[in-house]
């Protein structure tokens, strides 16, 4: 049986994709478990053609997820003028609250190296003009990743994120430069994550991000499972003993962050506490 994660009150999850099984087998149930670890708000992130129109109606529904839409880089050589339009329309729906995510993973490599970034720099461009933050994925690009920022230029204040941040200590300090907030995932939590864990005590602590990337990426203990927003509660407390603090005070502070980052009401009276 797999571990059961802590309660660590007033967690937000910052990126996850609850469109995909097993979470939207059963959304209401997802989203219980991950009240009882302590999560208050989530984000759910729509980063494919497909997959827009589904993350507004997942976030209208539910009174604390919000939605944040983009083109994933792996996808990027299906985006198209019309991709874009349907980004700008939906981004003014209230429960909206960031674009992305987009970016570079030249891990993976799916989409054309010269298709990410000029896709990049076309949601860069819309997150300005629609004077929304960011949500960047960068795999094994971070230098290119942020030159193509600086030359784009994104809102200035409060850009955005880089999430499940996997670089090193100069990544991080690359982005922390730029204005970017860092979100750490469960990928934080594992043996050979060290040069992460070292990211994440040096990001300043109104700059730092939680997220499960749900339902990649499960934390220890429950790593190789399928993962879900309320592991966060697993991460944050790795996380915390790395930076020397208590989970609760993390969890205070990561999820205060993410709400000025993406703008998001406080939680309502009846959410954990």
């Amino acid at each position: 049986m797999a571990a059961a994660p802590p309660r660590v009150p007033g967690l937000v999850d910052a990126h996850c994709h609850l469109d995909y099984p097993p979470m939207s087998d059963d959304i209401e149930s997802t989203l219980e478990a991950a009240r009882h670890a302590g999560v208050v708000q989530l984000v759910h992130v729509g980063c494919s053609r497909r997959s827009l129109e589904r993350a507004v109606e997942i976030a209208r529904a539910h009174a604390t997820v919000f939605a944040a839409v983009g083109i994933h880089p792996h996808e990027a050589d299906t985006v198209d003028q019309g991709v874009l339009d349907t980004l700008s329309a939906f981004a003014e729906d209230p429960k909206v609250v960031a674009i992305g995510e987009t970016g570079l993973d030249y891990y993976y490599d799916r989409s054309p190296r010269e298709r990410q970034r000029a896709e990049l720099a076309r949601h860069v461009k819309l997150a300005r003009t629609l004077d929304m933050p960011l949500v960047l994925h960068i795999r094994e690009a971070h230098d290119e990743a942020m030159a193509i920022i600086e030359q784009e230029g994104p809102r200035s204040s409060r850009p955005g994120m880089v999430h499940c941040f996997t670089g090193g200590p100069e990544d991080a300090e690359g982005w922390l430069r730029l204005g970017f907030h860092l979100s750490f995932s469960g990928i934080a939590t594992f043996r050979r994550s060290e040069p992460i864990r070292e990211a994440a005590r040096l990001c300043p602590a109104d700059r730092i991000l939680l997220e499960t990337d749900a339902p990649y990426l499960a934390p220890e203990p429950v790593r190789g499972r399928k993962n879900a927003p309320a592991n966060v509660a697993f991460t944050c407390t790795h996380l915390a003993a790395a930076r020397g603090e208590a989970p609760e005070a993390l969890a205070r502070q990561s999820s205060a962050n993410t709400r000025f980052l993406l703008d998001l009401p406080e939680p309502s009276p009846g959410a954990p506490d």
